[in-house]
């Protein structure tokens, strides 16, 4: 793809996602559109070997936008970034048609792996604010990160992810635990935990003093019998 259909693209994209955008000389000015046209140059350079242009690409654009993308990082059609400050997509990255991310997002690796030590991000993936995906393992497509999770393991497809560390709530058309989930009100494992929780000790302590009420009552009745005997 040419840079004037590379153009014509990053403009499409924001302008479909972004409700706030009101016109097309809007995107010139918006952080995602500068950096993915570094992006797919400095990419382009660091395919040819010409490794120090490619980062110098990179960094170039990373300093005037605030979103880091490594030139090696491989991210397909249709990848838009929400307002964008701080995110951070590794090396080995892979990204694939119509991902979503939100800022503050991290595409991480742990420091520990060799070789693919970043996250492989299958298509129609939302990752949202603060999110941090940290390890060489893959998102499944059509999946939903929420906001401030941080995951560590592989994610099926059509998975909603919250938590931390993030656990899968809702999988298909099944949910865990409830049904009643979408992208703006995703639920909070630690809260439904507790919750369950008090469940549980709320039943023990009821428990508990139906047994001292019967104590009580047994005791009483072997009380009168002993008074019955003693008055035999």
């Amino acid at each position: 793809m040419g840079l004037i259909q590379n153009i014509k693209e990053e403009i499409r994209i924001i302008r479909e996602r972004d409700p706030a955008i009101h016109s097309s000389m809007e995107v010139i000015l918006y952080p995602s559109f500068k950096v993915m046209l570094h992006y797919r140059f400095a990419h382009k350079l660091y395919k040819n070997g010409h490794y120090f242009l490619a980062r110098w690409v990179s960094q170039r654009g990373a300093r005037k936008t605030g979103i880091e993308i490594h030139p090696g990082a491989q991210i397909g059609k249709g990848f838009f970034i929400d307002h964008g400050i701080g995110v951070i997509i590794g090396e080995t990255t892979i990204i694939g048609n119509n991902v979503t991310l939100y800022q503050g997002v991290t595409l991480g690796g742990t420091g520990k792996e060799q070789g693919k030590r970043h996250p492989t991000v299958g298509d129609n993936v939302m990752i949202s604010a603060g999110a941090k995906v940290l390890g060489s393992f893959t998102i499944g497509e059509n999946s939903k990160i929420g906001a401030g999770s941080v995951v560590l393991e592989e994610v099926p497809p059509n998975s909603t992810v919250v938590g931390v560390p993030g656990r899968v709530v809702k999988r298909a058309n099944q949910s865990y635990p409830r049904d009643d989930m979408d992208q703006c009100n995703l639920p909070d494992p630690v809260l439904e935990d507790i919750c369950n929780l008090q469940h549980a000790n709320s039943v023990l302590t009821n428990r508990l003093l139906d047994l001292e009420e019967e104590l009580r009552f047994m005791k009483k009745r072997v009380e009168r019998k002993e008074e019955q005997h003693e008055n035999i």
